[in-house]
């Protein structure tokens, strides 16, 4: 038999997480961030829980091409823009809107034969310093473009820095406001966190919302607020089963460098998972696990192909037992990946696209 380690998509976790995205941000349109192999569940499987999305966006154009050949015939945005020329080809037979957010990708612009103009999003670098046209340029670079042949509408978009801490949006918004004032085109700006945190905002969640992780069922300001909170459902399950048990007596250690020593008599069970499946090799002891749908933990380090887990709060467990590594389990009982990743100092998003290619997925 296969070994028993398989990872599930939940396709109607992700439609209710999409409308949730709607509910937090009323009258806005949403884009479905499928980036990363939509951040790690695939482009083919999510897309179905995904498909009532106005938009798909992503940064690759062969993602793209994987959604048009899904059937998808709505609007597909390139978050990242064209990376070379030709690139702007691609864009004119796929029917691709694109970001703008340097001088240079207006240059290519300028240069492509294209008989129908495209849609561009002009990306303004409002204190992310990662993308965009600095504040005072950024009127220069709209006129550049609005003068062009090659373009037809343009659109604003900014990205939001903090808006899960305490510092927010206020200061990003304002800078957007100033830079985009009288200036025509549809408008941008909301991440996940602002929202969920700042949707009732019109100015916030303005005509298009682009919600990545809390789609995939992860809270954007986790640990002050975890998914449940923000009524957001687990779409990725990562769920093995226990294959070995050891009793160990008092002082008996666990694992690689021997770093758990028992304190008292206990049972152990080994779980058919790793760090060569994607499961973070940081985890320390104490990391949560569900066995049989009830909490309990890891023990010792990870390893390629194994974790122990600690069977004292679950006494029937043996060989067989579902062992659920985030997710839902088969009783409902959930382990949300944000409390995996906070063991590892890592977050949920890192978790999903390290599924590794050798774990099995299925649609549920």
């Amino acid at each position: 038999m296969p070994r028993p380690i398989q990872a599930a998509i939940h396709t109607d976790a992700l439609r209710h997480n999409l409308a949730r995205m709607r509910q937090a941000a009323p009258d806005a349109r949403v884009w479905a961030i499928v980036k990363a192999d939509a951040y790690g569940h695939g482009i083919e499987r999510a897309f179905e829980g995904l498909r009532g999305a106005d938009g798909f966006a992503l940064l690759d154009l062969h993602e793209a091409e994987r959604v048009r050949a899904l059937g998808w015939r709505g609007p597909i945005l390139l978050l990242e823009g064209a990376f070379e020329a030709r690139d702007l080809e691609l864009c004119s037979r796929l029917s691709l809107w694109h970001v703008v957010h340097c001088q240079e990708q207006i240059d290519m612009l300028a240069v492509h034969k294209t008989h129908t103009p495209h849609r561009v999003f002009l990306k303004l670098n409002s204190g992310m310093n990662r993308l965009g046209f600095a504040p005072h340029r950024f009127r220069a670079a709209w006129a550049r473009l609005d003068a062009l042949p090659q373009v037809d509408e343009i659109s604003l978009v900014t990205h939001f820095s903090d808006a899960d801490t305490p510092r927010g949006v206020a200061d990003a918004l304002r800078v957007f406001g100033q830079a985009t004032s009288d200036l025509p085109g549809e408008r941008s700006l909301a991440n996940s966190a602002a929202v969920l945190r700042h949707g009732h905002d019109a100015a916030v969640r303005a005509d298009w919302i682009r919600p990545g992780i809390a789609v995939y069922g992860s809270a954007p300001d986790f640990p002050q607020h975890d998914a449940a909170h923000w009524q957001l459902e687990p779409t990725m399950t990562l769920a093995s089963r226990v294959i070995g048990l050891q009793q160990l007596a008092v002082g008996d250690t666990v694992g690689y460098g021997s770093s758990f020593t028992a304190d008292a008599p206990m049972r152990v069970g080994i779980v058919a998972c790793g760090y060569a499946d994607g499961y973070p090799r940081l985890c320390p002891t104490g990391t949560p696990v569900l066995v049989n749908g009830l909490r309990t933990r890891t023990v010792g380090r990870v390893s390629m192909d194994m974790i122990a887990v600690d069977l004292a709060p679950v006494p029937e467990a043996g060989i067989g037992s579902e062992v659920t590594l985030w997710g839902r389990a088969a009783s409902g009982a959930v382990l949300p990946i944000d409390e995996v990743a906070s063991a590892a100092s890592t977050v949920g998003y890192e978790l999903m696209c390290a599924l590794a290619p050798r774990v099995p997925v299925v649609v549920a």
